[in-house]
């Protein structure tokens, strides 16, 4: 077998130290090493926005660096506004069931970017209330948790739908639980980006 085959398609939902802040992410989980496992054909890396603090450039060189897609993880609605003015290829959006928090996916939106909605039932999302232009991402990390089959099924056809890793860890980088989800409910992945 050779390395290729084990590809997924693509994975736009990974972490590296960049999201210094977060305890879940290890010292090995960095852009090097994600590039050395190229577990995904099509990689995006899609650090916690709130961590940046004035090192936005320097992240996106580093990302741009290996060919990876440049994304970030904004954890709601109070860092959208400064996240939109800045040039990311693509949005991973925490929305939990506030106002504010649906109204503030019409600011994304506006950028022409990709919009992704993650773990939906981790964050109480109604997914009655998000445009159908945003894509809903089915990952490794939570989907498992939760009844996939009410909480996901009922939406198939309202939107296009990624699937992501939410890797922190180098053991992390696969998305074999969230895959096995989405054959069960006949949901196909969509490319947002070309290799």
């Amino acid at each position: 077998m050779n390395k290729h085959e084990t590809q997924v398609n693509q994975d736009l939902h990974i972490h590296t130290t960049f999201s210094f802040l977060d305890s879940a992410v290890t010292e090995e989980q960095t852009l090097d090493l994600i590039a050395s496992v190229r577990h995904a054909k099509i990689i995006g890396i899609s650090d916690h926005f709130e961590h940046f603090d004035e090192r936005f450039e320097e992240y996106k060189e580093a990302v741009k660096r290996w060919g990876f897609h440049v994304g970030t993880e904004i954890d709601g609605s109070e860092y959208v506004d400064e996240a939109a003015q800045l040039d990311f290829e693509y949005y991973i959006y925490h929305c939990r069931d506030h106002g504010a928090e649906y109204r503030a996916i019409e600011n994304l939106l506006s950028t022409g970017k990709p919009v992704i909605i993650p773990h939906p039932m981790m964050m109480g999302t109604d997914l009655n209330k998000i445009p159908p232009e945003c894509y809903i991402e089915l990952n490794n990390r939570y989907i498992w948790r939760f009844n996939w089959k009410s909480g996901i099924g009922p939406f198939r056809d309202k939107f296009q739908f990624v699937i992501g890793s939410d890797a922190h860890q180098p053991n992390w980088l696969n998305q074999n639980v969230a895959r096995y989800v989405a054959l069960e409910l006949n949901i196909e992945e969509t490319l947002i980006f070309d290799k």
